[in-house]
């Protein structure tokens, strides 16, 4: 019999279809890529150190390590009342005034505000004497009214970032009278049962707070590094992988390298300090409850009666939101607000994120409430 042809088109090929034209880019941006990596990560570890901290300022007051800056206006100023910018005890200041365009220092500026900002220094052997006492009752009461002096204002907001915040809050409590007229904290750690991994490292059983300040006065940085690392021990190689991924990139590896600048550049806690809020906050948790006293005087949160603002970041892993978030409820004012953006404890004031999420709600905040 005469073969049968059969009239059944062809099977399709289940394989999808490749654009040659696009893989063919595809494969050309990443070779581009790969040789970029290779150029600019000699130059990432050839170069020196990113200039930070570059918005225009003068110290207007110096005693010890503390300095007062005043940052120049960058055009008419709109707000009324200055802004003092507090910063933790044991990180440098720059990371609110991390570089031109990525700055909080530089968008009140531009916003209309006149910004000033304490800087703690570095602490010297002598200095580790120093307790919560010599902060909230002698170093801020003292800028404040220099800020008021250089000013010609009457009145002041104070803006406190982590430890910052804690000391403004303390300050406030205490003198509630005093000139400040708004108090804006940042990730600041008011329930220290809520602080995890570090309530745990600090227990009594195995953590000899005194042994450490009696010998070696000031706590190095080194000490501080390693526990804030230890809280995401990986956080670290993840890094460098997304570093060596966009080395490619000129923009990333700039703030990469501004932000892992400030990260190492910790600066030793003042031994006294270091033992006071380890035992008094840490351990036995007293300002939550009630009881914990600055120079003999009991620090009531419920006399914070100026308008209040606390932000804190949904993932912060260092000031964890159950350590922050009992602030509002115990701050006495009428006028308070909690807010929770999305980021880390460090995105939440600067980079692309702090830019967009609490820059712009920082300014709505203290603006109507500083003319």
């Amino acid at each position: 019999m005469p073969s049968q042809v059969s009239s059944d088109p062809p099977a399709e090929d289940p394989r999808p279809q490749v654009d040659r034209s696009e893989l063919a880019r595809r494969v050309r941006e990443e070779v581009r890529k790969t040789l970029l990596r290779g150029v600019k990560g000699l130059r990432y570890i050839s170069t020196g150190d990113p200039g930070v901290g570059l918005t225009p300022k003068d110290v207007i007051h110096q005693r010890g390590t503390l300095k007062l800056y005043h940052y120049r206006s960058r055009n008419d100023e709109v707000y009324r009342v200055p802004v003092l910018l507090v910063m933790s005890l044991i990180s440098k200041p720059y990371i609110l005034d991390l570089a031109p365009g990525q700055s909080l220092v530089e968008f009140l500026l531009d916003k209309g505000f006149d910004v000033y900002m304490i800087d703690w220094g570095v602490p010297r052997p002598e200095d580790s004497r120093l307790r919560l006492e010599d902060y909230v009752l002698d170093f801020i009461p003292e800028c404040i009214d220099l800020v008021l002096a250089d000013s010609g204002e009457p009145d002041v907001s104070v803006v406190g970032y982590c430890m910052g915040g804690l000391l403004a809050a303390l300050y406030q409590a205490l003198v509630p009278d005093g000139p400040v007229k708004n108090l804006a904290c940042f990730t600041t750690p008011i329930d220290y049962d809520g602080m995890g991994l570090f309530r745990e490292w600090t227990n009594p059983e195995h953590f000899d707070v005194d042994q450490i300040v009696d010998r070696l006065g000031n706590v190095p940085p080194s000490l501080l590094y390693a526990s804030f690392n230890l809280l995401r021990p990986a956080s670290q190689v993840l890094g460098r992988v997304r570093l060596w991924d966009n080395m490619w990139n000129d923009d990333f590896v700039e703030s990469y390298r501004r932000f892992d600048r400030w990260a190492v550049d910790q600066i030793p806690f003042p031994g006294e300090c270091f033992r006071q809020v380890t035992k008094e906050l840490q351990q036995q948790n007293k300002l939550i409850k009630g009881e914990f006293e600055l120079d003999g005087a009991l620090v009531n949160l419920s006399n914070i009666t100026v308008p209040f603002v606390h932000v804190m970041a949904e993932h912060d892993h260092i000031v964890p939101k159950a350590a922050a978030e009992p602030l509002v409820e115990l701050v006495g004012s009428e006028d308070k607000e909690q807010i929770v953006i999305k980021g880390g404890h460090v995105s939440l004031v600067a980079g692309a994120n702090a830019m967009f999420r609490l820059w712009p709600q920082l300014e709505q905040w203290l603006g109507h409430r500083s003319l």
